[in-house]
């Protein structure tokens, strides 16, 4: 099987009727030559579909719903508080925030959730995304495994965040928002929801977490570009960042602080609605498209993962690849097993409580049970991977808890010489977050060079890293360091998370 699998593996079956189709008309007008000059023909013409076929990435339909995992869970997860009354929060709690349409997303227990037309339009800018075997790295390893990536790289913005910013801002401008704000850290969410606003004519605001802000000034250059305002975070536009400032004046900021930035604004202006890149369950939703074409994808291979791979910071990436499979998992039709993958430097779910806390620094936001860090963290800026955010998506932080995935951390040097090995046969150069994924990824290959199982290994690759060079030079000339949480500053950061009984 493993010689025959495709390089590009998005072969649809409707495709294939349609080659075999092709092959027959091609076979009736070849009656008319002699039977060397047909059997020519005719190897030529398969080879040229053949070619075809492997690389055309748009043999998959663009998924027409969301799916929901929360339907599909006997134990449904605890629900976010008024950081107030500590009460479950009512819609009309998170209306300042968010539109009505999101708002119901974010409490559905739908299993499936209609995509609106002009949505999936969009979406077919670059949807559906190429599912491709990894076999030069196969090569390099040694391995007998067969390891496959998602790439969502063929956005716009070249990640996976522009699958949850276009229809966020969809729900927005039907209710005639004028302005969305939001913050961002490597600068993938801020530049996927500039990018959707723009399509809109909705203005974008983004508070930059200030150590990439710093770090990463083309992303920065790529809001702005597609029309948004940017400013790095901490700034002396809010009074959260003002105070922050007073206490640090050179912090780095966190994606904590940068939330309860734009958060401040959106509650203060009727106008203006805010916007997240990640964690809710309504981000992780939409990112569902992932996982849907990725299932269809592999069917048409005849190929089923074994182990899937994910890299967790927030959580939408990992949530949108896995939550498909771990619906067919709970049929029964699969059993892969499933790991997200984290830093060291910021290990939410390995070092983290589950326990309820903010989701923003100052703590204006609900309180969500989640695997956090303390909503005071603030990662150390030489940490080059991204997955900076204190907290774990209370879905995936609930699923974990129930036990149907794994998670682990790496140190950032090993996940950079994965992503060198990558770039190196594969061509394609990760952003720092998938680096993780393809680390763990490494990890397993090895261990079946060990064993000689041929297992089916499945990772999101979830951007490129062509804005995230200064990393690499850090690794290629030996300056990268590695980062670890130790136990005593575990227990600092969570020595303000709130006691909720």
């Amino acid at each position: 099987m493993a010689a025959s699998v495709p390089a590009a593996a998005s072969i649809h079956t409707s495709q294939q009727t349609k080659l075999k189709q092709k092959l027959s008309g091609e076979q009736q007008w070849m009656g008319r030559f002699s039977p060397n000059k047909k059997l020519n023909h005719l190897k030529y013409f398969k080879a040229r579909v053949t070619v075809s076929s492997m690389n055309n990435s748009r043999s998959v339909e663009i998924p027409r719903q969301w799916y929901n995992l929360v339907a599909d869970l006997q134990i449904k997860p605890p629900p976010p508080l008024h950081p107030k009354t500590l009460q479950p929060v009512q819609p009309q709690d998170l209306s300042p925030l968010f539109p009505d349409e999101l708002i119901k997303q974010e409490a559905s227990t739908e299993r499936f959730i209609q995509i609106p037309d002009e949505v999936v339009d969009i979406y077919s800018l670059w949807r559906p995304t190429p599912l491709i075997r990894a076999k030069r790295l196969e090569k390099l390893l040694g391995t007998p495994a067969r390891i496959y990536y998602k790439y969502e790289g063929v956005s716009p913005a070249g990640s996976h965040k522009p699958n949850t910013a276009v229809p966020q801002v969809w729900y927005n401008a039907q209710q005639g928002i004028k302005k969305i704000v939001t913050e961002t850290g490597a600068g993938q969410w801020g530049s996927s929801l500039a990018f959707a606003c723009g399509l809109f004519d909705i203005d974008c605001e983004v508070w930059q977490v200030r150590a990439s802000y710093d770090q990463k000034p083309y992303r920065k250059l790529m809001m702005q570009t597609w029309g948004a305002k940017v400013h790095p975070s901490p700034s002396n536009i809010t009074n959260t960042g003002r105070n922050i400032l007073a206490m640090d004046p050179l912090s780095p900021g966190s994606l904590g602080i940068a939330i309860s930035e734009a958060v401040e604004i959106a509650a203060a202006n009727e106008d203006t609605k805010y916007c997240l890149g990640s964690v809710l369950n309504h981000v992780l939703l939409h990112q569902t498209v992932i996982g849907e074409e990725c299932i269809k994808q592999m069917e048409a291979i005849g190929e089923t993962p074994d182990v899937i791979i994910g890299c967790t910071g927030g959580g939408s990436n990992f949530a949108g690849l896995a939550f498909p499979f771990i619906r067919e998992k709970l049929k029964g039709k699969i059993n892969p097993l499933i790991r997200a993958v984290e830093p060291t430097a910021c290990p939410s779910l390995t070092k983290g409580v589950y326990a309820y806390d903010y989701g923003d620094t100052a703590g204006m936001t609900p309180l969500m049970k989640m695997h956090t860090l303390g909503h005071d963290f603030i990662p150390d800026p030489i940490h080059s991977g991204g997955l900076r955010y204190h907290g774990m998506a209370p879905l995936i932080s609930h699923i974990y808890e129930l036990g149907f995935m794994e998670a682990i951390a790496i140190p950032q040097i090993e996940c950079f010489k994965g992503a060198i090995q990558f770039a190196r046969t594969e061509g394609l150069i990760p952003a720092p977050e998938p680096t993780h994924a393809i680390a763990a990824a490494v990890r397993e290959a090895l261990h079946c060079k060990e064993t000689g199982e041929s297992k089916v290994i499945l990772l999101a690759m979830c951007g490129h890293g062509h804005f995230d060079l200064p990393a690499y030079e850090k690794y290629l000339q030996g300056t990268m360091v590695d980062l670890s949480f130790s136990d005593e500053r575990v227990q600092a950061s969570l020595a303000n998370v709130p006691q909720v009984a």
